[in-house]
C-alpha cells in the first residue's frame, strides 16, 4: 500500500512527531510505502510531493514545524479542485491519505471522504478547540511558552510600575489564555467566550496598583469587549474565510493608559507560541496519534479521526471531530475569577 501524508493549516510543535510515528510503524510493521505532500492541501491539489521514508524522518522528533510544509489552501474553493486531487492521487498510486490538521484541514478531509477518497485524520490545533478530543498536541507547548513569558514579564512590570497586557492565541476558544494565565499568576484573563467589561478590567488594574504591585492581563486574540466588535489590525481573510487576528492587546493597553494614567505595554506572543521544540507531553501525544492513524489505515477504517479520551487513543468519525468547537465553559472561567484584581 502507498500512503500519502500532509500537514495543513497553522504549524505547531508535534507535527513532525506524528509524521515520524506514521512512517516508522507503517514501514517496519506493515511494509507500506509513503509519499509526502508538500504545503497542506496544495500538495495533492498540484501534485507537489517529497520522499517520505525512514531516512527522511530520522531526528525530527524534537523539531518544531513540519518537514512537509503547510498552507491554508482550500481545494473546495478551487474550481475542479476535488477532481484534481482524486486524479493526482490516482496517478501517484496513492491508496490512502493521512491528513494532519485542524478544523479547516479536517473539514476538507471529511468532504473528500464523502466523495470516496480513503482518508484518516489526525487532529492538530494549538487552540485545543476540537470537541472530539480531550487535548491536541501543540497546546501544551504553547501554554508553557506563554507561561514562561508571563513569568518574565512580572519582573519588568514590577520594576517599571506599569501594566502589561499579554496577547496570546485563541480565535474562538480561550484555552491557552486560561491555562497560561492561571500558571503565570495573571491578574485578569480575558477570553472569547466571555465578552469583557472594560470598566471591570480597569477596576482590577487599579486595585492591583493600589496594592503596590503591577498588573498582568492575559488576553486571547479573539476576546472582545461588551457591546463592541472584534478588534483586528487586518481585515483581510484567509482561504477559509477567517479574519487575521491581532490588535486587542494594543487596544486594551491604550484604554488602560487613558483611564488610569498608568503606563501600559503590550507583548504579543503570536507565532512564538507555535515555534520551537515540543514539550514531552506533546511529543508523546503526537506519537500516539501517529501510531493509531497508521493502524486505522491498516484496518481500512477510513473517514475517522484519532482522538484522546482520558488516557486512551480512540477513533471517531471525521464529522464528529470537526462538528463543534470546544470552548471554555463558564464554570471553568468562574473558578479563576478569585485571582482577578
Amino acid at each position: 500500500m502507498r500512503v500519502g501524508v500532509l500537514t495543513g493549516g497553522g504549524d505547531c510543535p508535534g507535527l513532525n512527531a506524528v509524521i515520524r510515528a506514521v512512517v516508522r510503524k507503517g514501514v517496519s510493521e506493515y511494509g507500506y510505502e509513503f509519499i509526502g505532500f508538500r504545503d497542506g492541501w496544495k500538495g495533492p491539489l498540484e501534485g507537489l510531493t517529497s520522499p517520505l521514508g525512514i531516512d527522511e524522518v530520522r531526528g525530527i522528533l524534537p523539531r518544531g514545524g513540519t518537514i512537509l510544509g503547510s498552507s491554508r489552501t482550500n481545494p473546495i474553493k478551487v474550481d475542479g479542485g476535488v477532481d484534481q486531487i482524486k486524479a493526482n492521487l490516482a496517478s501517484l498510486g496513492v491508496d490512502a491519505l493521512i491528513a494532519i490538521g485542524g478544523e479547516d484541514t479536517l473539514g476538507v478531509a471529511t468532504k473528500l471522504h464523502d466523495l470516496d477518497v480513503p482518508v484518516v485524520g489526525v487532529p492538530k490545533t494549538i487552540d485545543n478547540d476540537l470537541s472530539a478530543t480531550d487535548y491536541t498536541f501543540g497546546f501544551d507547548t504553547a501554554v508553557n511558552i506563554a507561561s514562561e513569558a508571563i513569568d518574565r514579564l512580572h519582573t519588568t512590570a514590577e520594576s517599571h510600575h506599569r501594566a502589561l497586557v499579554v496577547e496570546v492565541m485563541g480565535r474562538h476558544a480561550g484555552w491557552i489564555a486560561l491555562h497560561a494565565g492561571i500558571s503565570g499568576g495573571a491578574n485578569a484573563i480575558l477570553i472569547p467566550e466571555v465578552p469583557f467589561d472594560l470598566d471591570e478590567v480597569i477596576s482590577w488594574v487599579t486595585s492591583r496598583f493600589e496594592s503596590h504591585y503591577a498588573p498582568i492581563i492575559v488576553v486571547a486574540e479573539g476576546a472582545l469587549p461588551k457591546d463592541g466588535d472584534l478588534i483586528t489590525k487586518d481585515t483581510t481573510l484567509d482561504a477559509f474565510g477567517h479574519v487575521k487576528l491581532s490588535g486587542i492587546g494594543d487596544w486594551l493597553a491604550s484604554a488602560i493608559e487613558a483611564r488610569t494614567g498608568k503606563e501600559a505595554r503590550t507583548s504579543v506572543l503570536g507565532h512564538i507560541q507555535r515555534g520551537g521544540t515540543p514539550t514531552a507531553f506533546d511529543r508523546v501525544l503526537a506519537t500516539r496519534f501517529g501510531l493509531q492513524a497508521i493502524d486505522a489505515i491498516h484496518d481500512r477504517e477510513f473517514g475517522v479521526m484519532v482522538a484522546l479520551r482520558g488516557t486512551d487513543i480512540v477513533r471517531v468519525p471525521l464529522a464528529e471531530g470537526t462538528g463543534i468547537l470546544k470552548t471554555v465553559p463558564m464554570s471553568r472561567y468562574e473558578e479563576v475569577r478569585t485571582f482577578f484584581g
